[in-house]
C-alpha cells in the first residue's frame, strides 16, 4: 500500500556502463517497490548510445512510475549526469541512487521524514550498505568503507547533522540545490552538494539518517590494495581543486577529524597485535598507510594547483539550461 506524504520526490539514477546492467534493473525495480511513490523516475545515461537505446526500449514506456530516459546533456561524467537529471525533475525534493545500489522499499519515506520533520535540512542522505560480491580481506579497515561508497566507522549511527553525504544515497531540495547551480565537480558532486548547501543555510541543513538504506554493490576489484591506496591518494588529490572552487563554502574539518582519528587508533593495533587480534592489527596499519596515501595525494594536489592545474567546473552549462530550457522536459 502506497504511504501518502505531503511532499514530492524524484528519483535520480544516473548510469554509464552496459556491463552494469543487471545491477541498473535492480536499482530501477527497487525504486518501483517504494513505500512512497516518486512523481518521476530519471534514468540518465552518461555517454552511450548503446546503453541509452537498451534503457529507452526497457523502461521509456514504463508506466508504474513516470519514467524519463536521458542522455546527458553536458561534457563531464558524475556530476554533469546529475544536473541534467535536475534539468528533468518537478519535484520538491531529489533523490539520487547509484546505479549499482538497490533501495530498500522504505528509503524514500525516510528520507522524507526527515524533510517533514525538519523544515531547515536541504540535503538528507542515508547509509548505503555493502553487498561485497567476494570476501571482504581481514586488513580492510571499517572507517575506510568510504573507499567504495558505503557507511564508514565515524559516521553516527542515528540521524545527525554531517559535512559529507555519500553519492550512492542523498538527495536534496530541488530549489535550494538548484539555487547554488546544482553539482560543480563530477568526482566530488556529493561532497560539493554538501559544502554548498551547509554554507548558505547553515551546519544542520546537511542530514545523515542512517535508517535510509540502500544495498551497494561491491565488487571484489574494490577489495584490492591496488584499488584501496589509489582511491586515497586520488581522491585526496582531486579534493584540492574542488575545495578551491568552493571558496568560503570549503571545509577540511571532517577530513582533518578522520586524519585524527586514524592516527589515534594505530597504537591501539600494537595492543591488538599482543592481544592475539591479528585482523585489528592489520586494519590499524592499513588505515595509517592510508592517511600516508591521502596526505601524498593532498600534497600532489596543492603543487598543481599551485602551478594552475583546475579541475573544470560544471555550474556553467546548467545555469545556460535553466535559464532556457523548461524543467518539466
Amino acid at each position: 500500500m502506497t504511504v501518502q506524504v505531503d511532499l514530492s520526490v524524484d528519483v535520480v539514477i544516473c548510469t554509464y556502463d552496459l556491463a552494469r546492467w543487471d545491477l541498473l534493473v535492480g536499482a530501477v525495480e527497487s525504486v518501483h517497490a517504494q513505500s512512497v511513490r516518486p512523481g518521476r523516475l530519471i534514468i540518465c545515461v552518461d555517454h552511450n548510445r548503446e546503453l541509452f537505446e537498451r534503457a529507452m526500449t526497457t523502461w521509456g514506456g514504463d508506466q508504474r512510475t513516470t519514467t524519463v530516459v536521458v542522455e546527458n546533456a553536458f561534457a563531464g561524467r558524475l556530476g554533469s549526469a546529475r544536473n541534467t537529471g535536475l534539468l528533468r525533475c518537478v519535484s520538491d525534493v531529489v533523490a539520487f541512487l547509484d546505479d549499482d545500489a538497490s533501495a530498500a522499499p522504505d528509503w524514500l519515506a525516510r528520507l522524507l521524514d526527515v524533510y517533514r520533520s525538519q523544515p531547515h535540512a536541504m540535503a538528507v542522505g542515508g547509509a548505503p550498505r555493502p553487498d561485497y560480491a567476494a570476501a571482504r580481506p581481514e586488513w580492510f579497515p571499517p572507517d575506510y568503507d568510504w573507499v567504495f561508497g558505503c557507511h564508514y566507522l565515524g559516521l553516527p549511527n542515528h540521524r545527525e547533522p554531517v559535512r559529507h553525504l555519500i553519492g550512492a544515497n542523498m538527495s536534496a531540495r530541488l530549489d535550494p540545490l538548484l539555487a547554488v547551480g546544482g553539482f560543480h565537480a563530477d568526482n566530488h558532486d556529493d561532497m560539493d552538494l554538501s559544502h554548498r548547501l551547509a554554507h548558505h543555510h547553515g551546519p544542520d541543513a546537511v542530514v545523515y539518517e542512517p535508517k535510509a538504506e540502500v544495498h551497494h554493490h561491491v565488487s571484489a576489484q574494490r577489495l584490492t590494495w591496488s584499488y584501496f591506496w589509489r582511491r586515497c591518494f586520488f581522491v585526496n588529490r582531486g579534493k584540492v581543486g574542488a575545495f578551491a572552487d568552493m571558496g568560503e563554502a570549503g571545509n577540511l574539518g571532517a577530513e582533518l577529524r578522520f586524519g585524527m582519528r586514524v592516527l589515534g587508533n594505530t597504537g591501539r593495533g600494537l595492543v591488538a597485535l599482543l592481544r592475539g587480534n591479528r585482523a585489528r592489527f592489520l586494519q590499524t596499519q592499513a588505515a595509517a598507510a592510508g592517511l600516508a596515501f591521502a596526505v601524498c595525494g593532498h600534497v600532489v594536489g596543492r603543487i598543481e594547483h599551485a602551478f594552475g592545474r583546475r579541475t573544470p567546473v560544471l555550474t556553467e552549462g546548467l545555469r545556460a539550461q535553466l535559464v532556457s530550457a523548461e524543467r518539466s522536459g
